[in-house]
């Protein structure tokens, strides 16, 4: 179990500092935007900001919820507090999709009433300094999630992936509205705006239910289990393969069936090295492995046939 909580530990770090980050970069930005916005009077520029001050909030519920998830497990949450990143990435989902309506309603007021920008310059500079903020950002983010996986930290990602899309849609609808004289650019780019942002939050729901509904595991990722588990003769009857997620944490719960003549503590002993040496290839994943005597079949418990099947 040491390989597992090594392993916990150091992901749990790491998507803290991501979350730091992201709580930075959202206060330079919100700064930055809210002065801009005042003095272009811009759509567009007024929808970047919406979106970076619900960004600001996700990243401050996303650093409360990967410190939540960094718990150790206890007497109340025997597997953790891993879900927790999956409950605040679904937050983030509402603040995204109430980001989007409210940027979606002001741009058709915008095209009603038809009102003008200005200070294309300013709004301009900004965005580009805004885009390089967020693109140092996400980059570091792309990093910490290939490596922990955390649920929390990707859906993050989503708010500032759309802010680089929002930024350069600024700078667009300023030069289109104020530069080539098409009015209501602007108010056009706010509604694009807004369905990119209802698109991104309708995919980064399913990452977060899946987990809270402990879904199986990609088929990819059973299979790789499988053939790793097949390297060792004392799993060659594995059946009953249960698999899930938890944040960033994995959890594996398998039988197998041992040679009757086995002792009980010869059966342990040869296990819990199978064990440790399959956590130390699988990284952050737990695994509860159950001792059958060969041939015996808990018909209670038992799986359709395509679910428990193994890989030979």
């Amino acid at each position: 179990m040491t390989a597992f909580h090594d392993a916990h530990a150091e992901r749990s770090r790491l998507s803290t500092r991501a979350a730091l980050a992201s709580v930075s970069v959202a206060l330079l930005l919100l700064g930055l935007k809210a002065y801009a916005a005042y003095t272009t009077q811009s759509m567009a520029m007024l929808g970047s900001l919406a979106d970076t001050g619900l960004d600001l909030i996700a990243s401050l519920v996303t650093l409360a919820g990967v410190r939540i998830a960094a718990l150790p497990a206890d007497s109340d949450h025997r597997f953790g507090h891993g879900k927790a990143e999956a409950l605040v990435a679904l937050f983030q989902i509402v603040l995204i999709t109430v980001s989007a309506g409210w940027i979606a309603v002001r741009s058709v007021q915008r095209l009603i009433v038809g009102a003008e920008t200005g200070a294309a310059e300013l709004g301009i500079g900004v965005s580009i300094v805004a885009m390089a903020a967020t693109l140092l950002l996400i980059t570091y983010q792309r990093r910490v999630v290939a490596k922990t996986g955390s649920v929390a930290i990707a859906t993050d990602r989503v708010h500032y992936q759309s802010d680089l899309l929002l930024n350069g849609s600024v700078i667009a609808a300023l030069l289109l509205d104020q530069y080539v004289g098409l009015t209501g650019a602007d108010a056009v780019f706010g509604l694009l705006i807004a369905a990119w942002l209802l698109v991104g939050a309708w995919r980064s729901s399913s990452h977060s239910i899946n987990q809270l509904m402990d879904r199986e595991w990609p088929e990819s990722q059973r299979a790789a289990f499988l053939a790793a588990a097949a390297d060792y003769p004392e799993l060659k009857g594995l059946h009953d393969l249960r698999t899930r997620t938890s944040g960033s944490n994995h959890f594996v719960q398998f039988h197998v069936w041992v040679p009757g003549e086995w002792t009980v503590r010869e059966a342990h002993d040869r296990l819990d090295l199978v064990e440790e040496a399959l956590q130390a290839r699988f990284p952050g994943t737990e695994i509860l492995i159950h001792l059958d005597p060969h041939g015996h079949t808990d018909r209670e418990t038992m799986l359709p046939s395509h679910l428990t099947e193994r890989a030979e």
